[in-house]
């Protein structure tokens, strides 16, 4: 298996450990009434209707390279890196011309950027050999390629092609234990969890709903518990109080 490929043992292990936030504390049942969900995801869609994801990118073969080297790295710096290369090579023939050097030098700011910019290359070049230059709309494909785990696929099949999939990230790993909606050990049960229990209308934008809401409120070291929409229906204790003002100096 790629080192890079997003459903290491590593990276588990790393979503596993950021679902434990800093405030001691469990999820009291993982027992949930489907109407319960479907209320959690009515209030994501009235808050969001349509959430997007926060890497940039122009068409399926950019997004697919984005999500690749968002591994272990924040969208943020990803998109600073990418927009320069992207703006170079945004198909997998403009990507195997710019060569391996120059897509380590445009990436270098990323942690892992020698690793992934040989894969990046790789999968350029696999796409061209085995899938005629287009991003395949397929799972068992998509795993086939370079830095391409799970998640990442389903990544794309959801944002590319419009496929109701489940990537369980670090973020929707921790919410789906903490709230509980799909507790799991492994983001791997997580997922099936999931494609089990959210409700239809919601399941094309559900990954993307808990992305957000993990990264903004639940999150990992001090959940914003005194802001979240979901408090009420959370079974996570305890529950982190709002901040106290500083006082006032005389």
């Amino acid at each position: 298996m790629d080192k890079l490929a997003d459903d290491t043992k590593k990276e588990i292990g790393h979503d596993m450990a950021e679902m434990k936030p800093k405030v001691a504390g469990k999820a009291k049942s993982t027992q949930r009434d489907q109407a319960e969900i479907a209320e959690m995801f009515r209030r994501l869609h009235a808050i969001e209707p349509e959430p997007k994801g926060e890497l940039e990118h122009t068409n399926a073969f950019t997004l697919l390279v984005a999500v690749v080297l968002s591994a272990q790295a924040t969208d943020a710096g990803v998109n600073k890196a990418t927009r320069g290369l992207f703006a170079m090579a945004d198909t997998p023939q403009k990507m195997l011309a710019l060569g391996e050097d120059k897509v380590r030098e445009a990436i270098k700011t990323i942690g892992l950027f020698r690793n992934k910019a040989k894969n990046v290359i790789l999968l350029s070049q696999a796409l061209i050999d085995n899938f005629g230059g287009e991003v395949p709309q397929d799972r068992d494909a998509l795993v086939t390629l370079p830095g391409v785990g799970r998640k990442t696929a389903n990544v794309v099949l959801n944002m590319a092609f419009g496929e109701a999939t489940f990537a369980v990230d670090t973020h929707v790993f921790r919410v789906s234990n903490a709230l509980p909606i799909a507790p799991g050990k492994t983001p791997e049960a997580v997922e099936a969890g999931l494609e089990k229990l959210v409700p239809e209308p919601y399941r094309l934008h559900a990954h993307h709903w808990l992305i957000l809401h993990g990264r903004y409120l639940c999150k990992a070291r001090k959940p914003e518990c005194w802001r979240c929409p979901l408090v009420d229906l959370c079974r996570f204790e305890p529950k982190t109080p709002i901040p106290k003002l500083p006082a006032k100096k005389r």
